[in-house]
């Protein structure tokens, strides 16, 4: 499974989504932002690369929604409402992303190490 986790500028909570969901068996984790400065700007490629979108707050879900209207048919894009409050891999932000985040994947397991 592919997931895409989208911030504003991929350097606080969208890389922290990577880091972590790539710790599990048959998961994909990608991070990008929306702006244009972006270390990893969101595409065409990365939605249609995604099975399920994860945005971190409703301003990311209208950009992406009005940008990539025709590759997010079938998609599916969830606002997971995470304010810019927290460093990269800040143990509260691990908390709640896994939290909000394994609503929508059950039954994954975290890769041995």
């Amino acid at each position: 499974m592919n997931l895409l986790f989208v911030c504003s500028e991929n350097r606080l909570r969208s890389p922290t989504g990577e880091e972590l969901f790539s710790q599990y068996g048959g998961i994909d984790a990608i991070g990008c932002g929306t702006n244009h400065d972006a270390d990893t700007v969101v595409s065409g490629d990365l939605i249609e690369w995604a099975d399920i979108i994860f945005v971190m707050e409703k301003t990311h879900r209208n950009k992406v929604s009005k940008k990539f209207s025709t590759q997010l048919k079938g998609k599916k894009l969830v606002c997971l409402d995470i304010a810019d409050n927290y460093d990269r891999m800040d143990p509260v932000l691990v908390r709640v992303l896994t939290a909000k985040v394994m609503r929508h994947i059950p039954g994954i397991v975290r890769k041995e190490s």
